[in-house]
């Protein structure tokens, strides 16, 4: 089983909770999880015999959050080739703006630039919808795991 790195960015910490509760299950499961927090992300290229997990909170008119915009923009720059990498991308936003999970949008156009591969579609949480994004990812992780 792949070792399952988890990278969040979040705004007012709804991506971290879900990210760090998102973990715990994974862990419950049986699988090997590494969390990595924005400070641990500086020149960071995720591993291409492990699989990467984004949860990401969208901010401003569908933007990055701040906290890790640094390390989205070093991929970006860099541009490492990663056709071997499998990702998976959680959004958190808000469907009354037009940009609604804007920013797992990017995340995914840019590891599908990169070469990467996606496991499953982008799973959007909706701040509309729910007041507890952990819950729906929960729910979402379960069936996200038989693709792994």
């Amino acid at each position: 089983m792949k070792k399952v790195n988890l990278v969040y960015g979040t705004v007012y910490g709804s991506a971290q909770f879900v990210a760090e509760t998102i973990k715990t299950a994974l862990l419950d499961a049986g699988n090997e999880v590494g969390l990595y927090e924005v400070d641990d992300l500086d020149g960071f290229v995720p591993p291409q015999n492990e699989v990467l997990l984004i949860v990401c909170a969208t901010t401003g008119q569908g933007d990055v959050p701040d906290d890790i915009y640094p390390w989205f923009s070093e991929l970006k720059t860099s541009a490492p080739y990663l056709p071997d990498l499998e990702y998976g991308i959680i959004g958190l936003g808000d469907s009354s703006y037009d940009t609604f999970c804007g920013a797992g949008l990017q995340f995914d156009a840019l590891f599908t630039e990169l070469g990467a591969k996606r496991l499953g579609d982008v799973f959007k949480i909706d701040a509309g919808e729910t007041m507890e994004p952990e819950v729906e990812a929960l729910k979402w992780i379960e069936s996200w795991q038989s693709l792994l």
